[in-house]
């Protein structure tokens, strides 16, 4: 037994020696070549996300801080979760005006803040590395200033995407801004506010995730 054994496997091997295995060269020309102009970029990211319940406020670079804080306000958000160690969080910080929803910084561990950020946070925001025209999805690049759990745990997410950060493919963002170099402990696609189905096929949001994501377009 243990004969017959030995000459299969050495049969098997010396055909593996004979014939070693190559990978196929990668070939990325399909995607190079995916390409979409600037403003047909953002148009499709719009109706793809929009068609899986994504919302979107347009603004500009000089007033995204009060069209935030007014669109918040018409929708009688009591507060926002922010990073007040990024850029986007000291712009808020220094033009929110009075009377509107509660600033909130995300500035202690988990441990210490975790119950008021379980119980009593309406909406998050963060910002993005851009967005993909061909699956319609935002990146999201979780950092210590902007941790994962600021875009997961609010009944709503606002994600900031500047219009000139948009991509045709995920392989042009992975190459174009050099991922292979340095990736964090994990990098976010969405398309969407948190979505499940049961058993009985009836669609709900917001059970694993934020209920609402709005998409804030800085043009």
């Amino acid at each position: 037994m243990s004969e017959s054994r030995n000459a299969i496997l050495g049969k098997l091997r010396a055909g593996r020696d004979a014939h070693p295995l190559t990978p196929p060269e990668s070939d990325f020309a399909v995607l190079r070549n995916k390409r979409w102009d600037g403003a047909e970029r953002l148009e499709r990211i719009k109706r793809m996300m929009e068609a899986v319940h994504t919302e979107f406020l347009e603004t500009t670079e000089a007033d995204w801080p009060a069209d935030v804080q007014a669109f918040l306000k018409a929708q009688g958000t009591r507060n926002l979760l922010f990073g007040p160690a990024t850029e986007a969080g000291g712009r808020l910080s220094a033009e929110w005006a009075e009377g509107g929803p509660e600033l909130i910084p995300y500035a202690d561990r988990v441990e210490t803040f975790k119950e008021r950020l379980f119980d009593g946070i309406d909406a998050g925001i963060t910002t993005t590395l851009g967005a993909i025209a061909d699956t319609g999805s935002l990146i999201v690049w979780p950092t210590p200033e902007e941790p994962r759990l600021m875009s997961l745990v609010p009944h709503m997410h606002l994600a900031l995407l500047r219009a000139d950060a948009l991509y045709d493919t995920f392989w042009q963002a992975m190459t174009e801004n050099r991922w292979a170099d340095g990736m964090p402990t994990n990098a976010l696609l969405i398309s969407g506010p948190s979505k499940t189905a049961d058993i009985e096929q009836t669609l709900a949001y917001g059970v694993h995730g934020p209920k609402r994501l709005v998409v804030v377009i800085i043009r």
